[in-house]
């Protein structure tokens, strides 16, 4: 027997009310995590990345994995456009960007769930790598979570407009960085702004799709902006491929 209010229950009373009781759900019908496990897990990844970079030497692994346009439309290595993502080339590089995940990821996952917020952070960080792949040169190499991270940023500001909360110290970091993305060199300020757009547009998707049918057209519209960074990759790789075959250069791609 187990001790209640007033008397005794039996252990199947008690099994039986915890099953009736519903989840907790957030304003946009995600139900409540009790921890921010895919934010652990990102961090997780990310860090591990960066000691593995340490341990082999980061210019092998950003070549070998890194955003490199040649590569993605030349050789057909399409997991640079994601594995990408999780490489950075100092700590001062991850340090920032995990620090902006782990302040915003928590509150994010919070009011979308697991499955809606790892879906957000990964198309926002396609989304960024997909602008890279279209703005940067082709022979540059890019790597970062700051696509995704800006895109999560973008998800807030949007989230949060619609769930009325202040989202104005996150407005004010985004245009810091902004700024501080054309002002530093070698900043894939690109990236910045595909994964802001992008993870904006999710975050829309999200937010103010009507609790009728909910999950379908958040499914739905987020299916939509991954059909459409896919034409885009396709698109901007024939590009890439005609100008490397109008140079000389042998990509193994033969009609």
């Amino acid at each position: 027997m187990t001790n209640a209010s007033v008397g005794f229950q039996c252990p199947e009373c008690v099994a039986e009310g915890r099953a009736s009781v519903r989840p907790k759900r957030s304003r946009l019908g995600a139900r409540v995590p009790t921890r921010p496990y895919v934010t652990f897990v990102l961090v997780g990844l990310c860090v591990v990345a960066f000691a593995w970079e340490f341990m082999a030497g980061t210019q092998p692994v950003v070549e070998d994995w890194g955003l490199w346009p040649v590569g993605v439309a030349g050789l057909d290595e399409y997991y640079r456009l994601v594995t990408a993502m999780f490489l950075h080339v100092s700590l001062l590089h991850i340090g920032f960007n995990m620090l902006v995940l782990w302040m915003l990821g928590p509150q994010l996952e919070n009011i979308l769930g697991h499955v809606r917020f790892a879906a957000l952070y990964l198309v926002a960080g396609l989304g960024g790598s997909v602008a890279s792949f279209w703005f940067s040169s082709p022979n540059g190499v890019s790597v970062g979570a700051s696509g995704a991270v800006f895109g999560l940023m973008g998800a807030y500001v949007v989230v949060g407009k619609a769930l009325r909360t202040d989202i104005s110290q996150v407005v004010g970091l985004i245009a810091i960085n902004v700024v501080l993305g054309f002002v530093i060199p070698s900043t894939d300020w690109r990236a910045h702004l595909g994964g802001l757009l992008t993870g904006a547009v999710v975050g829309a998707i999200m937010a103010y799709a009507p609790a009728r049918g909910r999950i379908p057209l958040q499914v739905l519209g987020t299916v939509v902006v991954l059909v459409v960074l896919v034409v885009l990759i396709v698109t901007r790789d024939a590009a890439v491929t005609r100008d490397l075959v109008s140079v000389g250069v042998d990509t193994g791609q033969y009609a």
